[in-house]
């Protein structure tokens, strides 16, 4: 069972957590009993023998919805869910021997859990649901660098963010550009992205962080992957679908920058219910896809590949999460 850090928290506020019995009706309580929390990073997988089908699950700016939306009437009523999402995920993994699940950021804020906990309970359950990445969006600084911080001990997966510069903070070498999974002898190389945080956060919560030109720092990641032979590149962004000014958007980036396979975005929340195919500049298909906002969704994306690690065939699919997607 998932327990939280409360020492730092004042006692009236848990004092009054307790009068209006939010953690009764929470995740924490149920979690012991609804979810098969120790199998789900680490599910036994099947059919090891077909072994050149990659699964790439996708989540983004799922907003500290730890619980679905309340049965209300509401245009979500009842839809979403932490535990459903962690559910469906498992399911998946069962079916699937090599399955990568990501995330786009914008991680934190949007319900009292974020305001209460700060983001632990986020990081807590996306590693127990076996996230193998995630980068970093705008209001994942809504406490600062420093309660992004205090946070990360709780993320048992690693951020990926290529073009913010950290090295004049405290959080200085605690990120990565970019990492390279082995998924059944394909070398699949996943970078992150983010948007300008001037003028969109406030200043004190990003300090000196730098940002960087995104196309730049993307074309640099690019070649950094190619060099290692990836057989997929994956970009997690939190740059935005895309805009009606000049503003860099997935759309920019896939149409600017050569060597992308596969754009995974956020900020916008933008609905897909299937991928954009763009091109890049050299006539090459880039596959850009975003699940909207608040844990609605799970983006799924098959790639099958010829031997040797060409690319074969690409399916996808945007799985509604709701009442349907059973506990355990």
């Amino acid at each position: 069972m998932i327990s939280i850090t409360k020492d730092r928290f004042p006692s009236k506020a848990f004092n009054l957590m307790k009068r209006r019995e939010f953690l009764q009706q929470s995740l924490l309580g149920a979690a012991g009993s609804l979810l098969p929390w120790d199998t789900l990073a680490a599910t036994p997988v099947i059919n090891r023998s077909k072994g050149r089908k990659l699964t790439i699950l996708h989540t983004n700016d799922t907003h500290s919805r730890i619980e679905p939306f309340p049965n209300d009437g509401s245009r979500n009523a009842g839809q979403g869910g932490a535990a459903r999402r962690a559910s469906l995920i498992s399911q998946i993994r069962q079916q699937e021997p090599n399955v990568l699940l990501l995330d786009s950021g914008d991680i934190f804020q949007g319900t009292p859990y974020f305001n209460y906990f700060g983001g632990e309970l986020e990081f807590k359950l996306m590693s127990r649901m076996g996230y193998d990445a995630a980068t970093l969006g705008n209001h994942d600084f809504d406490n600062g660098l420093e309660g992004l911080q205090r946070q990360l001990p709780h993320a048992q997966f690693p951020f990926l963010i290529a073009n913010y510069d950290f090295s004049r903070t405290d959080l200085k070498d605690r990120f990565q550009p970019f990492k390279v999974f082995d998924k059944a002898g394909l070398k699949v190389g996943v970078f992150g992205l983010g948007i300008e945080l001037k003028g969109l956060v406030s200043d004190k919560n990003f300090g000196s962080t730098v940002y960087h030109d995104p196309i730049a720092s993307a074309r640099e990641m690019v070649s950094q992957l190619q060099s290692q032979h990836c057989d997929l590149i994956i970009c997690l962004s939190h740059l935005g679908y895309r805009y009606d000014n000049d503003k860099v958007s997935d759309h920019t980036l896939a149409q600017q920058v050569d060597g992308i396979d596969l754009i995974l975005g956020g900020h916008t929340h933008t609905f897909l219910d299937q991928p954009t195919l763009l091109q890049s500049p050299n006539g090459r298909e880039v596959v850009v896809n975003q699940v909207g906002w608040a844990g609605l969704r799970l983006g799924r994306i098959d790639f099958d590949f010829q031997p040797g690690g060409k690319q074969k065939k690409v399916t996808a699919t945007s799985l509604l999460i709701g009442p349907e997607n059973k506990f355990g």
